[in-house]
Parts: C-alpha cells; structure tokens; sequence
C-alpha cells in the first residue's frame, strides 16, 4: 500500500505503528496520514483517509497508554472494556473515539462539498493500535453499517488487511485518475500516477463479466386452472344450447298445434213402420211377437 505522510506530521507512537503497519500490506490503496482539513473553525487534523479500488474510508487512530490484552468490548455510548477493567486509551479525557470518528467523517464531507467533488459514500473506522505482545479478541466490532473498530500493529496485522479488503464490498469503482482527483480535491495535490499504478490502481475499470444468454426452456402446457376454466365454458355453452333448442320445440308445439277435426253430424235411423194388419195375423216359426 502507498502511504504518504507530510514531512512536518509530529504522529503519535499509535500513528507510527499504524503506517509501518500499513506500508507492509500487500494490498492495494492509498493512505494519507495526518490530513489538516481547513474549516469555518479553522484547522482539524484526521488520523488517516485511505482509498482502495472499490471504497474511501476516514480512519482515527488510537494508542494505549499501557499493554492490556484480553477481550475487547466496544459501545458506542458506554466506555470501551478490555476483559474486566475499562480501556486504556490513549485520548483526552471525556473524549468518545466513536464521536470522534464521526466528526471526522463530517470534516472529510465538507470538504470534498467545498471542492463540489463527490466521493460517493464514505466508510469510518477507528483503527487501535496496541502495544507491541499484547493481544485483543476480537480484531473487529461492527458498531452500526459504515462504522467498525479494528485492531492491528506490524506485529498482527490480518485482521486490519482483510478489513481494508472488504469494508466496501463491490465491483471496483476507484480508477488512478478518479484518485487523483480526489486527492487533489482534499489536499491540493495528488500523488503521481506511476505511484498509483505501482501501489495496484488502474487507469480503466475492468469490464463486467457478460451472462450467457439462456435459451428459452421448454414448457409443459398447464393443464391446471386454465383447463379446468376452459371445460366448464364448455359445458356451459352446450347447456345452453340444449335448453334454447328445448325451448324452440315447446314453443313450436304450443303455436302450431294440430288442427281440430269438424264433428260428424249425428245420424239418424229411421225404423220403417209396419202397418197394423186388422185381421188375423199369420205367424211363422220362430217369428218374434207373433
């Protein structure tokens, strides 16, 4: 990793453990150490901003004022504990590293806005650098999305290098001339290209990986609700059908029925009449009435 440090930076024995230990990273990036920001107040120095290809990230360093190892447990509201007894932390008192990362973060801000530069998002980490033997479990603590403690010194530095790998997740972003440029816009310089290049930026992003194109898988047809839908407009539409034809049939009855016959005129039977004979009447064998 390329690390730049200005001649007139007085570091901290922290800070000088944290750029030996930076400068022995096999990892691609940009560190500046000890910035001086201008703002509406004046002057304020940042612990680190360090570029990789894919993210910036605004680092504070901090010490220990005494070798302590164990396991550390960070807040952000409540004092920082190694094992048992409070953190001894190399910072003024009543001072928060979490506040003061923030604010920190909030000075980088401004003063990429003031240049109308804009880095994108921008990543805070407060990196402790314990003394040389000591021991601190776990090397990284998440205190919210964007914001982590991370331990390292030249002693053990794997938790801080795969940390820088991975604090912003994605396709690279960071060309050498985007770097440039926002070095130029906090700083007013801008490191040279053969530096970058040789601390692992490119000039161009790599292209993204093409898909294959997938053919079209066949399908079975559904034979599901469709089907189902189908078979009952159907059965519906012969229903229908039947009972209009039905109803064309009784109609066709009740109108053209057939005709009534005419009544056949009652016949009459005229019985002819015998005459009354006076006299005697001559029978014959089995003669009714006589």
């Amino acid at each position: 990793m390329l690390v730049k440090v200005d001649d007139r930076a007085e570091l901290s024995a922290a800070e000088k453990e944290f750029v030996e230990c930076l400068r022995q990273l096999p990892t691609t990036g940009l560190a500046i150490v000890d910035l001086r920001i201008g703002t509406q107040r004046g002057t304020r120095q940042i612990g680190a901003v360090i570029w990789t290809p894919q993210g910036v990230l605004v680092v504070e360093v901090v010490g220990f004022r005494s070798r302590q190892s164990g396991v550390l447990t960070v807040s952000q509201e409540r004092p920082w504990r190694v094992g048992d007894v409070a953190a001894d932390l190399e910072l003024e008192f009543g001072v928060n590293p979490v506040r003061k990362l923030e604010t920190a973060v909030r000075e980088v801000e401004l003063t990429f806005e003031r240049a109308t530069y804009d880095p994108g998002q921008l990543c805070g980490a407060v990196a402790l650098a314990p003394m040389r033997g000591a021991v601190l479990r776990p090397g990284r603590e998440t205190l919210r999305p964007g914001l982590d403690v991370v331990v390292g010194n030249t002693v053990e530095s794997t938790e801080l290098r795969i940390f820088l790998e991975n604090f912003a997740p994605g396709a690279p972003r960071w060309t050498l001339g985007r770097v440039c440029a926002a070095t130029r816009a906090l700083t007013g310089w801008a490191p040279e290209r053969g530096e970058l290049i040789a601390a692992g930026f490119e000039d161009k992003l790599p292209e993204a990986p093409r898909k294959p194109r997938e053919r079209p898988s066949w399908r079975r047809p559904d034979s599901g609700r469709n089907q189902d839908a189908v078979g009952w407009v159907v059965l519906t539409v012969a229903v229908l059908g039947m009972l209009v034809v039905l109803g064309a049939i009784i109609g066709s009855l009740l109108t053209d029925g057939p005709a009534a016959e005419p009544a056949a005129p009652p016949s009459t039977t005229v019985e002819p009449t015998v005459p009354v004979r006076g006299g005697p009447v001559e029978c014959w064998p089995l003669q009714p009435g006589c």
